[in-house]
């Protein structure tokens, strides 16, 4: 370990000191902005605060581990300084010398240049528009283009054959970091026999430390003015995650040098995902737009509000006995929206069809192209390491069926199987108590439904009056129910927050099982509203009850959209409003909190890393829960997008600001993220393929058995006239009649007959039944059959030809581009030159003494063999 005559020890209690007596205490010298040591050479990689303990013995406890971590003699260099601004505080410096960094450079298969790309890029097709395309970049006069390097994993034995300029900066501060939080990770702090316990993280959750942390370089709003600072958080926050740059591309590239690879595929991600939400959000809004256009003009509005048609049909009361007969004009208000539904198909097929299965493919292009560029290609299973927290429990042996090695696992099989068994049993427990919830609302949606319906219908109530124009018994009920349903969903996610090998495995596994549960939680009342509601009620004779009591709820005459597009409309609109209050405000009030309570005089200057602890820490599943929420946002948009055109819209508004707040927030108000490679989204990407596929089959059902557009289709489209149905040849008149079958009020049961006689013999209900009278009353007529043929025709020829035309795009767009292809031969081939290269030096270098040495011998018997002659 290098230059430890220099150091003494630390300010520990004097019976404790000499168990960390290479790390000195430095005073700080009032240079706010320094990223290095006191003497201004060695740059600080980590830094780890602790609280100076009094002598009490359980916190003797912490200061023993603390100080049995052995950070010097894994052979990095630490200085400790106190706090500014509390007493307490200490703030250890830690520095990776150059001998180090090589060593978990190798251990970590961290790649580095080797050569310059000397393959020619392809021409940007956009570059005849520079002119124009330029001010939609980063500034390039700040955040200049980098330059392309072949690259290689680092060898310590091959330094010769790296592109090495300076040896300060040939290992970027991420690189740095990673390598100095791998060593935390994994150093020692207590062994009780066979049993060692370490790692960093251990530390932190027990108190021993208070924070562990990688520097940010300067501050985000003041250019720092110190020698050998990038700057590079600065750059972001004005070409990034500034509101002034909301309309610029990100600058991927510096945020992937400066937060690692991690970060920089989920925004790269975000981005991509939002650029391609474009062609769904114009389809949506096309179609919203003529649907707001042709209202006035539709047959099925002018029939439901005209008086002399929707005015004259009576409906059948929605529940038993004080439930009123209503008049089908009453539902004029929300009759507008059906308009929508002649332009449905077109932005289904084109959504699915462009905005998924494009999206799915060209990002895997795109992909293809960072893994690249990032160093990540290799970055495999196999060369990622352990989880600490996996290391510390493996305390069994089995063989490694790969390399026939023993290695250490936490579990035997029957353990493994118990562990599955409980978290399979985990998640169907709060599965269940979701459909629980769901039933419940169900059940306050019939109790409410019925309130209202005798409430707004009863003319004795004057303060009312005023309501009846504009809120029906369905509408108060949907938006009340779709609120409570929101507060529910909120509820459960809160609720539900609680071992695998790798980090990677551990995210997959925590993965699919929070989106199990939240892919239940968010869509399940939106699936019973779509495929469930008003589909098992039967006839107003013979109405079919929920749990023996509660008469089941049917749609509205026009279907169940208006409720289905609320419910979406309040639980989109909702979860993006408290996802924004819980990401960006609590993080910034929490930050302002502490600024005012740790407010000190002008005349104290506050340490970079000082500067940092104030900042909110990043949670160990931050972009986890990044993730989450846009692929629900994703299953939004493309699950029940026929029912609701514009979720594409607001969800392309949303992410223009989820982008920018996210750059914000990990810009200005948290602790520099630890930089993590990842080659890819991980899990996600089948989630999101599997979501894909699963939309394809929900548009098409919504549109069958949701819509009314079937039914119309079929009416429009039948040329031989039913003998009951009123049915005007290859036009639309007298659908709303048609669609509505009739019932003799004398046919009610004494449960569900209506308190109040009007005196009305017959009322209408939406269904296709026989009349009374017929040989065959109340049962399904041909033409329900005829219409349910064609919603299966309809699902089945929609889903073969999506998914056909899905398999082709997929098999005509292949994943990694021609030139990616070609820059990876390339880099392989130079890799494998500089290796024979190298290796033929090393075995020259072998060989050489054992040639003098034979030189030697023969030498030797060549003059013994002068000699004999000579005698």
């Amino acid at each position: 370990m290098a230059e430890t005559q220099d150091v003494s020890c630390c300010n520990l209690p004097t019976e404790l000191s000499d168990d960390l007596c290479f790390c000195p205490q430095a005073e700080f010298n009032n240079k706010p902005d320094s990223l290095f040591f006191n003497d201004g050479v060695r740059r600080i990689d980590f830094i780890l605060v602790y609280e100076d303990e009094d002598k009490k013995e359980f916190e003797k406890r912490h200061t023993f581990q603390r100080r049995k971590a052995s950070l010097m003699k894994m052979g990095m260099e630490l200085e400790a300084t106190q706090s500014v601004l509390d007493d307490k505080l200490m703030f250890i410096k830690v520095h990776m010398p150059w001998d180090v960094l090589c060593t978990y450079a190798e251990v970590l298969h961290i790649k580095v240049p080797i050569q310059p790309n000397d393959l020619a890029s392809s021409s940007s097709p956009w570059r005849f528009f520079s002119c124009i395309t330029k001010h939609f970049y980063p500034n390039e006069e700040l955040i200049s283009k980098e330059t392309e390097y072949f690259t290689a994993p680092f060898e310590k034995d091959r330094l010769d054959y790296f592109y090495i300029k300076e040896k300060d900066i040939f290992f970027t501060p991420a690189m740095r970091s990673r390598m100095a939080y791998y060593i935390l990770s994994r150093a020692p702090y207590e062994i009780r026999g066979n049993i060692k316990k370490f790692g960093i993280t251990k530390l932190l959750d027990g108190g021993v430390y208070k924070a562990a942390y990688p520097l940010h370089d300067c501050r985000f709003n003041v250019k720092s003015t110190e020698q050998g600072c990038p700057n590079e958080r600065y750059l972001l926050y004005e070409e990034w995650a500034h509101p002034k740059s909301f309309y610029k591309m990100q600058p991927l590239d510096l945020i992937r040098k400066y937060y690692g690879e991690k970060i920089g595929i989920y925004f790269a991600w975000l981005g991509f995902y939002t650029i391609m939400l474009t062609l769904a959000a114009v389809v949506g809004l096309g179609c919203f737009i003529y649907g707001y256009k042709t209202q006035e003009t539709s047959t099925w509005s002018k029939e439901v509000c005209d008086p002399q048609i929707g005015g004259n049909i009576v409906m059948c009361p929605q529940c038993d006995k004080f439930c009123k007969y209503w008049r089908l004009n009453t539902t004029c208000e929300l009759s507008p929206s059906l308009s929508l539904l002649p332009c449905l198909f077109f932005p289904v097929s084109a959504h699915v069809l462009a905005a998924v299965t494009l999206f799915l493919e060209f990002w895997k292009r795109y992909q293809a192209e960072l893994e690249y560029e990032w160093d990540t290609v290799e970055f495999l299973e196999q060369e990622e390491p352990p989880r600490p927290e996996y290391e510390a429990k493996c305390s069994y042996e089995r063989k490694n069926p790969v390399t026939g090695v023993k290695e250490k696992v936490p579990y035997t099989a029957c353990g493994r199987c118990i562990r599955v068994s409980i978290g399979i049993g985990t998640v169907l427990f709060w599965i269940l108590l979701i459909l629980a919830s769901i039933v419940a609302i169900t059940v306050y949606r019939l109790a409410v439904f019925f309130t209202f319906s005798h409430r707004l219908r009863n003319q004795d109530l004057k303060q009312l009056e005023p309501l009846k124009e504009y809120v029906t018994p369905q509408m108060a009920t949907s938006v009340t129910a779709s609120l409570i349903s929101f507060v529910v969903i909120m509820i459960l996610n809160i609720l539900y927050e609680q071992l695998p090998r790798t980090k990677t495995d551990y995210e997959n596994s925590l993965t699919l099982k929070m989106f199990l549960f939240q892919f239940v939680n968010y869509y399940s009342s939106c699936f019973y509203i779509a495929f469930a509601k008003g589909k098992a009620v039967s006839y107003p004779g013979r109405p079919v009850y929920l749990l023996g009591k509660y008469r089941n709820e049917e749609c509205d005459p026009g279907g169940c959209l208006f409720e289905l597009t609320t419910q979406l409309a309040i639980i989109m609109g909702g979860k993006a409003i408290w996802n924004n209050i819980q990401e960006v405000l609590l993080p910034w009030v929490k930050n302002l909190i502490s600024r005012h309570c740790t407010r000190v005089g002008s005349e104290k200057v506050i340490p970079r890393w000082e500067q940092d602890y104030q900042l909110q820490p990043v949670s160990k599943l931050g972009l986890f829960y990044e993730y989450l929420e846009m692929v629900i946002q994703f299953g939004f948009v493309t699950l029940f997008v026929a029912s609701f055109p514009l979720a594409p819209v607001l969800a392309l508004v949303n992410n223009l600001f989820e982008i920018r707040v996210d750059a914000w927030k990990i810009t200005t108000q948290f602790r520099r993220v630890m930089p993590e490679k990842a080659q890819d989204i991980g899990a996600w990407q089948p989630i999101l393929q599997g979501v894909a596929i699963l939309a394809v089959a929900t548009n098409a059902m919504i549109i069958a058995f949701t819509s009314d557009m079937i039914p119309r289709l079929v009416y429009y489209w039948s040329f031989s006239v039913y003998p009951y149905v009123d049915h005007y040849n290859n036009t639309m008149a007298g659908y709303i009649n048609s669609s509505l079958s009739i019932f003799d009020t004398r046919d009610f049961t004494n449960s569900s007959r209506p308190f109040a006689d009007t005196g009305i013999t017959t009322c209408r209900y939406r269904d296709f039944r026989y009349p009374p009278g017929h040989p065959r009353q109340y049962e399904h007529n041909v033409y329900y059959w005829h219409v349910v043929a064609a919603k299966m025709a309809f699902i089945i020829v929609v889903e073969h030809i999506v998914y056909l035309t899905k398999f082709i795009l997929s098999y005509m767009i292949p994943d990694v581009p021609y030139a990616v292809k070609e820059q990876i031969k390339r880099e392989k081939y130079l890799t494998q030159v500089i290796l024979h290269e190298t290796n033929l030096k090393l075995v020259t270098k072998r060989l050489k003494p054992i040639a003098k040495d034979c030189l030697k011998e023969t030498e030797v018997k060549l003059a013994m063999e002068e000699m004999d002659l000579d005698l």
